[in-house]
């Protein structure tokens, strides 16, 4: 039965853990048109990369994929982007919005800005088209058919804001076959999670496939600061959101249009008043994962709205293939919360949980925001040793910033008290290239070069401060423009191990912060520039039935954007670090133990270290600075790692199955980890995130009956319930955030042919 064959393949679905590109198509041959695996062996897996079918094991770039049984358990329980998270080597996650404002995080680079105009050095390429914008990277996953992780710096062909790596998810296509599959799970406070999609073609031609996803989960969490009680007020969410794709395929003509749109109603990340205890990094005593003691509960919400469309034309002109991809982004959100996440202040009849210096009741927002890309590049085909492609890129954001400040305790609670509007716009275009050579059978070397040129106009207009300011007007425009450059070489030491080596530059444009509702500076952080150097093993070992894939690497960063957030106000300050260092390796591992059993390990280790003697940052208000300090009070922050840079990331996967009667039993475990983590550039006890181990485990039972086949599972998230501190707010007390709870929930799931 074609059940069968899919539960076979199913047993070596996690090979694909191991994927690698080199270019900009990066999409990958469907499971049905991969060479067949050998019985008992892992799978060849095949990319198109460079426009031609390439095993990934040759290709010289360190990269990591999720797609299958990974992608289906870690995605589990309705949660949003952030399950990712120490899910693939030195890749990490956070958020302090909740459900949207994901920060990525690679071999230890990434961005604590927590302004909706933050860019960041990690970027997020969804179906080709670049989400630069903070909120845009929030868009939910689902039928997803992979996502891949690059590591280290991919500016020549990905261009923009890329000195880190770059996460990219590619959606499952349209086709000819009529197709689909519904899902539907119920879990833990009554959370409900639905998803499908459907496609086939409408005539010879063209074909189309509709995706649709809907998440719910009710508040739970109860508000229990004395005159402000009110049961179930946070923690829930309505998560809807749609994707449909028209694909027409011509004799020498591909045309794919994309159009997605996302609805999400909700609450915020709960924070947590004095939730870490004082001269610890351990959670208070009266911590309860479904308490807060707030005075503003009853107005917090976030709301996120965001739609975007692509149109990707492609022609086969001779040994010749033309690319043209127009796409358009928009987003909009609002989101208001108690950040000091108590009640009261020190100054008031009443304060709680704990020392609240003031109260604080903000919000910010997304009006209005429009991003216009076009990339259209050519791409050669030749049979022979020498391969190229060119190519130019264009994009325009405007985008537009509220913020908004409330006097909780006013003749009317709630009331504004402070008012910023910022505006944005940027424009950037860049030439690029790449040339792949074969200099022997066994040696192959791939250059590439981008120029790019950045320019920003900012703008922020303050008619409304808490803090008695005036009325403020001020202005930025920076610009610059880079040479990014790559070098890479991959040679075949047998047929079984490939050894690669890669060099490679790239930069991030300038940055701009000008929350002023609590200052009266806009801050700019000027270029930052990334020389990497990497090398490495992919091998096959095992007569097949193992995969080692192993990269040492080492970069240094000049100028490196850093923001230093809190200190006594609640805004963000941007400042350059002179010099970053990195060093580390990655293991990615993947093993058929027997004909049912499979397993995967993998390992990271970073080591990251800021280089700048006179680089010196406001502290916390309550916590227990460990940094030596500066004459001015100020935390001197040369040697510190960086923020939410953890050393180790590890995880283990093993999967299990066995065909029984008509069917297949099978289970799925993981087990992630990675070790303590500074939540801020200054180093404190209670700011040190301890380490997090999380256990899930996914175990069902799948059947066909005709051209259908039908799966229900049983899953539980975080199985230990570890329950510890993951960010942190510092401005006025050791307001913490937490992760998720323990999730238990069931699935149903049905798929058509």
């Amino acid at each position: 039965m074609k059940a069968m064959k899919r539960s076979t393949l199913a047993t070596l679905i996690n090979a694909t853990l191991f994927s690698a590109v080199a270019g900009t198509s990066f999409s990958t041959l469907a499971a049905d048109e991969a060479p067949a695996a050998k019985s008992n062996q892992l799978e060849v897996i095949q990319i198109t990369a460079r426009k031609r079918v390439e095993n990934a094991q040759e290709v010289p770039v360190a990269v990591s994929a999720l797609q299958g049984d990974s992608l289906d358990a870690y995605s589990s329980a309705g949660m949003d982007i952030r399950f990712m998270n120490a899910k693939i080597p030195s890749l990490s996650i956070e958020s302090s919005f909740g459900r949207s404002f994901p920060r990525f995080y690679v071999r230890g680079l990434g961005n604590t800005d927590f302004d909706l105009n933050a860019s960041q050095p990690v970027s997020l390429v969804v179906d080709e088209v670049v989400q630069e914008n903070a909120i845009l990277k929030g868009f939910p996953v689902f039928d997803v058919a992979r996502v891949e992780v690059l590591r280290g710096p991919q500016g020549t062909l990905f261009g923009r804001n890329t000195p880190a790596g770059l996460v990219k998810f590619d959606t499952v296509k349209p086709s000819q076959e009529f197709e689909g599959y519904g899902s539907v799970s119920y879990g833990s406070r009554g959370a409900v999670d639905f998803e499908g999609a459907v496609g086939g073609g409408l005539t010879d031609r063209l074909s189309t496939r509709v995706s649709v996803l809907w998440q719910e989960k009710d508040d739970y969490i109860d508000n229990r600061a004395p005159g402000f009680e009110q049961d179930d007020v946070l923690g829930g969410y309505t998560e809807k959101a749609a994707r449909v794709q028209f694909l027409y395929e011509g004799d020498d003509f591909t045309g794919l249009f994309n159009y997605h749109v996302r609805d999400m109603d909700g609450t915020p990340i709960a924070f947590r008043g004095n939730a870490i205890k004082a001269g610890t990094n351990d959670l208070a005593d009266n911590y309860e994962h479904d308490v807060v003691y707030h005075d503003a509960a009853s107005r917090a919400t976030q709301q996120v709205e965001s739609q975007g469309a692509s149109l990707k034309l492609e022609w086969d002109i001779n040994d010749l293939t033309l690319t043209s991809i127009s796409a358009w982004e928009s987003a909009e959100i609002y989101s208001r919360a108690d950040i000091d996440g108590g009640y009261g202040a020190s100054y008031l009849p009443d304060m709680g949980p704990g020392f609240i210096p003031f109260y604080s009741e903000s919000a910010d927002g997304i009006p209005d925001q429009d991003q216009y890309t076009q990339e259209l590049r050519l791409s050669s085909n030749y049979a022979g040793d020498v391969n190229f492609q060119v190519g130019v890129f264009y994009f325009d954001e405007a985008l537009t910033i509220e913020n908004f400040s409330y006097d909780t305790y006013g003749s009317t609670p709630g009331e504004l008290n402070g008012y910023v509007i910022q505006q944005q716009d940027t424009k950037a275009w860049a030439v690029f290239g790449s040339l792949d050579y074969t200099i022997t059978d066994d040696l192959k070397i791939t250059a590439g070069l981008r120029y790019s040129d950045d320019e920003k106009e900012f703008s922020a207009d303050r008619t409304l401060s808490p803090i008695g300011g005036s009325a403020l007007y001020l202005t930025e425009n920076p610009s610059d423009d880079h040479v990014s450059w790559d070098l890479s070489a991959n040679y075949k030491i047998n047929d079984d191990v490939n050894w690669y080596a890669r060099v490679a530059n790239s930069f991030r444009a300038p940055s701009i912060q000008g929350r002023i509702l609590f200052g009266d500076e806009v801050t700019v952080a000027e270029s930052e520039t990334v020389t990497s150097f990497e090398t490495g093993i992919k091998s096959d070992v095992l007569d097949g039935q193992g995969r080692v894939n192993a990269t040492v690497f080492y970069y240094t960063m000049d100028d490196q954007q850093l923001t230093a957030v809190g200190g006594g106000a609640n805004f963000n300050r941007l400042v350059n670090a002179d010099k970053t260092t990195g060093y580390g390796f990655e293991l990615d591992t993947e093993w058929v133990l027997t004909d049912n059993l499979n397993a995967t390990f993998n390992l990271s280790y970073n080591n990251t270290e800021l280089k700048d003697k006179d680089l010196a940052v406001d502290v916390c208000a309550q916590c227990t600075v460990t940094n030596s300090l500066n004459s001015a009070g100020q935390a001197v922050l040369d040697g510190n790692s960086l923020p939410h840079a953890p050393e180790w990331i590890s995880n283990l996967t093993l999967r299990y199955s066995r065909e029984v009667a008509d069917g297949e039993f099978f289970t799925y475990a993981d087990v992630s980890y990675r070790s303590e983590i500074n939540y801020f550039l200054y180093e404190s006890v209670e700011f040190e995130g301890k380490p997090l181990t999380e256990v899930g485990l996914r175990a069902g039972y799948a059947w066909a009956e005709g051209d259908y086949e039908y799966e229900v599972s049983a899953f539980v998230r975080n199985m230990f319930d570890e329950q510890q501190s993951i960010g942190a707010i510092d401005f006025n007390n050791n307001t913490a955030m937490v992760n998720e709870e323990r999730y238990i929930g069931a699935e149903f799931k049905v798929s058509f042919f």
